[in-house]
């Protein structure tokens, strides 16, 4: 099959690879969408030691199963593969599973292929007529939902009289957005450093769109959807007290906190880490019941263009807050 390895830092081969063969209980599935995580680009920068080289990356992905009872039908993944019996699982927090693998990180190569295997329980069906760059977004939409389920718990007050700012306009950050405003918030602003991907984050749903320079003002709830030091920094100048930060970003893991404010002022940091298998399945619903919006912000190329994706979004000049590749 055709595979789009990753080979070393900044370097990606289109090539042929094995086909995968599914163990007992997985499903073979021809990948039709799967869109560039921003732990795709760390991987290819070389800044992720969980995912060496050579391998193929790629975890937010859809397509058709192509053997078994279940042949014909349309699937969207959920790459996160866990064990079933330990006590988060067995918590619903399934999400923090001692024995949790995910697609693109070793031992289960990604989804920037023809192939993929993949447990039958991490498939959802894809409703006729939801296009599979559609259906592919559940992964990083899901990963916002999560965030702002947990933030429901931790605020004072319903999402519908919460201020919600979110750093970052990105598929993570856009994604925790539309969840916001999906569970009933309406005061939501979200910035990017971006001028171009600002456009088109302004008609992707309703909200606000700052750019990242300038004050985003004060909130009750904050979304640090890009995780470097900067923005861990500008979420404590922004919260107010009694405040939560949702930690979703994973740029960097050093500096940017501010112990002291998070003392005196009680503000609430949680760290947030993709989603449950019940949150996979809820986004997925949200998607194709419309709840997320039209989600027509992606921008499509083939695999074979994967290469000249991955170098035009470390260079900046992509204005979409997703691409999706397409086998």
């Amino acid at each position: 099959m055709k595979a789009l390895i990753y080979t070393g830092p900044e370097t990606l081969s289109l090539a042929m690879a094995k086909p995968p063969t599914p163990a007992s209980g997985e499903v073979l599935i021809e990948v039709e969408a799967a869109g560039i995580c921003g732990s795709d680009m760390h991987a290819y920068l070389g800044h992720d030691e969980r995912r060496p080289a050579p391998l193929i990356l790629g975890h937010e992905a859809a397509g058709t199963i192509v053997k078994g009872p279940r042949k014909g039908e349309r699937v969207t993944i959920n790459p996160l593969v866990t064990c079933g019996r330990c006590r988060y699982c067995l918590e619903g927090r399934d999400n923090l599973c001692i024995e949790r693998q995910i697609i693109s990180m070793p031992p289960r190569e990604g989804a920037f292929a023809e192939m993929i295997a993949m447990p039958e329980r991490n498939l959802v069906p894809v409703p006729d007529g939801v296009p599979p760059s559609k259906a592919a977004l559940t992964e990083p939409l899901a990963c916002g939902w999560h965030a702002v389920k947990l933030a429901e718990r931790a605020l004072t007050r319903p999402l519908s009289e919460t201020r919600c700012l979110v750093l970052g306009g990105g598929a993570i950050g856009l994604g925790a957005a539309l969840a916001l405003a999906a569970n009933g918030a309406a005061d939501i602003r979200i910035t990017d450093a971006n001028p171009e991907r600002r456009k088109a984050l302004t008609a992707a749903g309703p909200f606000e769109v700052r750019d990242a320079a300038m004050p985003a003002g004060p909130a009750e709830l904050v979304v640090d959807a890009v995780g470097i030091a900067a923005t861990r920094s500008a979420a404590f100048e922004t919260v107010t007290p009694g405040g939560v930060i949702m930690h979703i970003g994973l740029g960097s893991a050093e500096g940017g906190l501010n112990a002291r404010r998070a003392t005196l002022q009680e503000i609430t940091f949680i760290g947030t880490y993709t989603y449950t298998a019940q949150d996979f399945r809820e986004t997925a619903a949200a998607i194709f019941d419309g709840r997320l919006g039209p989600l027509d912000w992606t921008e499509e190329r083939a695999l074979s263009d994967g290469p000249a994706a991955f170098r035009d979004l470390l260079e900046g000049k992509v204005a979409a807050p997703k691409i999706v590749l397409h086998p």
